[in-house]
């Protein structure tokens, strides 16, 4: 608070000068003073300003932080670009949206775009045919609009936490000659991973209030497809598995599951059961944290949440992915189709809650599972079975921090450039008797506690006019990882 009497004294201290001086001094002069100064005041007292001053004093680094982490499996190379002007560059119409499980046609690329581009919602489709995502690839790749990324969760994970020069990163996923010269070079890749061509995808995003026929997109997302074989495949993870004996990782990031959905049934069940057994021989002194996307094959989730859920330490995920996945598994509000608005906090809690008591670490279940990293545009919530995580509250906090900066493409919260959309009041679930919070942005990170499981909830500050969405969510869990410590019992 001492920013608000720097700027009381200031202005009474320069109008005093003023008045005493410069008695016939225009009061147009006194005028523009005051206002500034007053402006002045009021940025310093913004909710903004107070919830980053509090981000910055919560969060401090853990006592015992990781040195080497090993991510992987998918990797890739994002063309990114609006999807409206490719949708016109490839001579597509404005229609109606309709939802498509598997994109088989341009027809089926132009529906889906529409549907989500409608919802303001992401979402991530396999494009099955090889010949004609070639040809889009190409005229994507080509617009003069697109850029070309790092891509693939584990990619994005591993160049996020490469940021810290003090972080050794192993990455092991079908990287290509494009992809290797993007990566930073505090990342190793091992040449078993190296492969002659990249793998595309094709990343079409929209800003809030863009129009394409009659649909307004209610807020900025992208609509992600690709035909990515050697990420659906997996084809990596025997490798990556290998690769952490030489590499001797304090923590393993697994992502890329979701890929497999492009697979036939039977295609994909055998490979998650060898996932599943590759994922057993990552020895248990080693912490893993699995980062989901956004899928459509409801027994597959289901097939996640029962085989890889018990192997895994953590796992990181957003509003689209939790429904998805209580859907899938009949979790509480499983009949809800979709969320209205900003997903209500206390049914989020109480499907986190769900998760972690049905599936998470107990006394008489054999599964690792104690912390869920949920995000959204609008807040953030970490849940974690008591005593086994520690230095949360900077882990959320730092979370939030990295998206309301990555989505301006600012260093730090420029927070003329921010807005508060979390609720200022909630309750802590739908079920159960609830404690109702009101958020005080002094202290920005809220606690409560549910029958040995921990939350941490905190705001985000949405970014005005995104610069990039996508990968986000991806550099939200890079980030809460790295404030995180691990009780490991």
């Amino acid at each position: 608070m001492w920013q608000r009497s720097a700027c009381v004294g200031l202005l009474a201290l320069a109008l005093g000068y003023l008045c005493l001086l410069g008695p016939q001094s225009p009061p147009s002069i006194l005028q523009h003073l005051s206002a500034s100064l007053l402006g002045g005041l009021s940025r310093a007292g913004s909710l903004e300003n107070r919830m980053v001053a509090a981000w910055q004093a919560a969060i401090v680094r853990p006592a015992r932080g990781w040195g080497r982490v090993a991510v992987g499996v998918n990797a890739c190379v994002d063309v990114v670009l609006s999807g409206v002007k490719l949708l016109e560059a490839l001579g597509l119409k404005p229609g109606l949206g309709k939802n498509h499980d598997v994109l088989n046609s341009r027809q089926d690329l132009r529906e889906a775009f529409t549907h989500f581009m409608e919802k303001g919602a992401a979402a991530e489709r396999f494009f099955s045919d090889a010949e004609s995502f070639h040809h889009i690839a190409q005229t994507a790749s080509e617009h003069p609009g697109a850029q070309l990324y790092v891509g693939g969760n584990a990619a994005l994970i591993g160049q996020k936490l490469a940021a810290n020069p003090d972080l050794k990163i192993l990455l092991c996923g079908p990287v290509g000659p494009k992809l290797h010269e993007l990566l930073d070079d505090n990342v190793v890749v091992p040449p078993e991973s190296m492969q002659e061509r990249d793998e595309f995808h094709l990343i079409l995003e929209y800003q809030a209030g863009e129009e394409w026929g009659q649909v307004k997109a209610p807020n900025a997302n992208r609509f992600i497809f690709s035909h990515d074989l050697s990420n659906g495949a997996l084809n990596m993870l025997e490798v990556f598995v290998s690769s952490l004996e030489e590499f001797q990782p304090d923590l393993v990031v697994l992502s890329g599951l979701h890929m497999m959905e492009g697979q036939s049934r039977e295609m994909r069940h055998r490979r998650l059961m060898e996932a599943v057994a590759s994922i057993s021989d990552i020895p248990t002194d080693i912490p893993i944290h699995l980062e989901l996307a956004s899928m459509t094959d409801q027994d597959f989730m289901s097939n996640i949440v029962h085989q890889v859920f018990p192997l895994v330490n953590s796992i990181g995920l957003n509003e689209q992915e939790l429904l998805f996945l209580t859907q899938s598994a009949s979790g509480p509000h499983a009949s809800l189709a979709s969320w209205n608005g900003v997903p209500d906090v206390g049914a989020v809690s109480d499907i986190l809650f769900w998760i972690l008591k049905e599936h998470g670490k107990t006394a008489d279940r054999a599964s690792d599972l104690t912390r869920i990293h949920f995000h959204t545009l609008a807040y953030h919530i970490l849940a974690t079975v008591d005593g086994h995580w520690g230095n949360q509250v900077a882990a959320v906090a730092a979370g939030a921090r990295a998206a309301g900066a990555q989505a301006c493409a600012t260093e730090t919260i420029d927070t003329s450039r921010v807005f508060l959309k979390a609720p200022l009041e909630f309750v802590t679930s739908q079920i159960e008797a609830p404690s109702k919070i009101s958020l005080n942005p002094d202290e920005p990170v809220v606690h409560w506690h549910r029958e040995g499981i921990s939350f941490h909830f905190t705001p985000v500050l949405v970014c005005k006019d995104p610069v990039r969405t996508v990968g986000l969510g991806d550099a939200i869990s890079a980030e809460g990882l790295l404030y995180s410590e691990i009780n490991l019992q």
